[in-house]
């Protein structure tokens, strides 16, 4: 049965309408985002088969472009779509997290951090630069490693932070095998950054880890 043919308060774009897109399914929003279905299938049966090929909706979202456009109902034009909602989703983040003081708003640093790292299959190690009202200046991609390791260089971290004229950072790199918890390495890597950075009058306030869904704080974890 096509969804025109479903009772009004079912449907998911006047769901969305009336109770807010909050109370939708992933396979409900999906649906509202292809819009239609294909020849046998709703727009939310195809919503529910694409969740499961690629592993739930933040899979979908991630999907490159080969893999997205090669499933049933995507395409470029939704392909294409769907690259400009993820980066209206950054943007905002963005917004949000240099609208104000980043400890007074720690949770906007850590979605944002959140977005940029989860799901990639190689770590990544970047920093959040700040003025000395805690004020985001740049957010900076440094190193990239392997599935499980990058090599840091604090020479380059403060070489950056100097050029930004940097008062403090938020370090933040991810772990692709899921698992927040940090390692001795990264203990020990932060301690180290802290260090160098003290030297040329850079404060350490934070160190994120991103793992899948997770995420941990050095700070509110009583680690820095």
């Amino acid at each position: 049965m096509a969804i025109c043919d479903w009772p009004e308060d079912t449907r998911p774009r006047e769901k969305l309408l009336k109770r807010g897109a909050s109370t939708l399914t992933d396979a409900e929003l999906v649906a509202v985002f292809l819009r239609t279905g294909v020849v046998g299938k709703s727009a939310v049966d195809l919503g529910r088969e694409l969740i499961e090929r690629f592993g739930g909706l933040g899979g979908l979202c991630r999907a490159d472009r080969q893999a997205a456009c090669a499933a049933p109902g995507v395409g470029e034009a939704k392909f294409a779509l769907l690259q400009a909602v993820m980066e209206m989703a950054r943007r905002t983040l963005a917004e949000d997290m240099q609208a104000g003081d980043a400890l007074e708003s720690p949770h906007a640093v850590r979605d944002y951090l959140r977005l940029i790292l989860r799901g990639k299959e190689y770590e990544v190690f970047c920093c959040v630069f700040l003025d000395a009202q805690n004020r985001v200046i740049a957010v900076e991609e440094l190193f990239r490693g392997t599935l499980t390791q990058t090599s840091v260089y604090p020479r380059e971290i403060i070489k950056r932070a100097l050029a930004h004229n940097a008062a403090a950072l938020i370090l933040a790199h991810n772990h692709p095998s899921g698992v927040a918890e940090p390692s001795q390495a990264d203990r020990s890597l932060t301690r180290r950054l802290a260090d160098a950075l003290a030297l040329v009058d850079v404060r350490v306030l934070d160190h994120f880890i991103v793992a899948g869904a997770s995420s941990l704080s050095f700070m509110e974890s009583g680690q820095l």
